[in-house]
């Protein structure tokens, strides 16, 4: 505990913001993938559940709980414009944030190198003011300037995993619409 007191210390306010940036976009990370990857799991059991009755021939229409629901409701025969558009909506409002996770991803690592530049640069410049440079005194300085390019990459890791972790859950959740729309149309097109 000492030790990380004394890390904090002796950096620059320009390392423990790099630190405390990183530690913001680690929260809003975990923040966006659960918050996501609850309403996309809800949503695609309620989805399954909708087209598993529509195949099994329980119901002629999707499940009031459906995101299509809705759409069809405001229209007198169904028609793949307005199924698409039910498709469309519901998969933008249930990856919102995935965005975020991209960016997050790809510029965390970059947040993180820029943490470690900074640490390298104040380190030669204490060496500069010393008569002698020896490995003992260079190589903990420079290990704890690299803490900052852990934390960028741990970051970036999560971020990378979650975002294809609910890219993959849009899919199913797109797939799923995608069916229901497809066996609404074929009833349609067979009672006409």
């Amino acid at each position: 505990m000492s030790s990380l007191l004394n890390y904090f210390t002796d950096s620059s306010a320009i390392t423990i913001f790099v630190l405390l940036l990183l530690s913001v976009y680690f929260i809003a990370t975990f923040w966006v993938f659960i918050d996501r990857y609850i309403i996309i799991n809800s949503r695609i059991h309620s989805e399954a559940k909708s087209l598993k009755a529509l195949y099994t021939g329980q119901s002629k229409s999707v499940a009031s709980s459906s995101l299509i629901f809705t759409y069809l409701t405001r229209v007198s025969v169904p028609n793949k414009a307005i199924l698409e558009a039910a498709s469309s909506d519901a998969i933008r409002v249930s990856t919102k944030g995935l965005t975020w996770l991209s960016i997050i991803a790809s510029t965390s690592p970059f947040i993180g190198l820029f943490g470690t530049v900074i640490g390298i640069l104040e380190t030669f410049s204490k060496l500069s003011t010393q008569s002698s440079a020896s490995l003992n005194v260079v190589a903990p300085a420079i290990s704890e300037a690299l803490i900052a390019t852990a934390a960028g990459i741990a970051v970036a890791i999560f971020a990378y995993t979650f975002h294809l972790i609910l890219k993959r859950k849009a899919y199913e959740l797109s797939s799923l619409l995608s069916s229901q729309s497809e066996v609404i149309l074929s009833q349609v097109n067979e009672e006409s």
